[in-house]
């Protein structure tokens, strides 16, 4: 291929990628990420599944013009409302530090907290941080997103990383990964509903869970 016209083309796609994003309104997400505790993978983990390590920080992610994080400062249920420690108000108050004393303690097994956005709303990502002072990977992940407070009806899974469906929510296929001071970012594509509520059953460091920060960027729904 001749070589003037390959660079043309790769400029001509490179403008035409950007022009889509501003054709469809869309920004990057901007939040604040703490520092980080810990560099690389200090302990192999030996977990099926396991999303491969990425080396740089994350890619750019696009929502639309005028997302917010719509969970600070939220009501927060759980299935364990007595954590061992902290208190459920601290998973959405924008405290991401790793140290202790930022972080929510629930008890061993299954577990989940829940997120009450106070109206509908259309989310298009979810970001958790569960522990990054050590390396971990927490087992059993599911986010789905409804607007019955119940759960029972109007359902839909976000995240399920669930492979022998042990919550009983049905078997997922999104993958294993290893906690970070990133966090980990869930394309939420949009979906419509009120409450947000995540599932964990332990992790590979113990049997209990934990949550640091949740992060639902959305809008509120017309």
């Amino acid at each position: 291929m001749n070589r003037i016209f390959f660079i043309g083309l790769v400029i001509v796609s490179a403008f035409s990628a950007g022009g889509a994003a501003v054709a469809q309104n869309k920004v990057p997400l901007q939040t604040h990420l703490p520092p980080p505790l810990f560099v690389g993978t200090p302990v192999p983990i030996n977990v099926p599944n396991l999303e491969q390590p990425r080396r740089g920080t994350r890619p750019a992610f696009y929502v639309p013009a005028g997302t917010v994080n719509l969970a600070k400062g939220k009501k927060v249920t759980s299935s364990d409302n007595d954590p061992d420690v902290g208190t459920l108000d601290m998973i959405d108050d924008g405290d991401k530090a790793g140290d202790e004393g930022s972080w929510v303690e629930l008890g061993p097994g299954k577990q989940w907290v829940q997120i009450d956005l106070a109206r509908e709303a259309n989310i298009y990502a979810i970001l958790v941080w569960h522990f990054h002072s050590q390396a971990r990977v927490y087992r059993d992940v599911v986010v789905q997103v409804s607007n019955d407070p119940t759960f029972r009806a109007g359902v839909t899974t976000v995240f399920n990383n669930d492979f022998h469906n042990e919550l009983g929510l049905g078997a997922g296929k999104d993958l294993n990964y290893i906690e970070t001071y990133e966090g980990k970012l869930m394309d939420a594509k949009g979906v419509k509903g009120r409450y947000v509520r995540l599932y964990s059953n332990g992790n590979t460091a113990n049997k209990l869970n934990h949550y640091i920060e949740v992060e639902v960027w959305g809008k509120p729904a017309a």
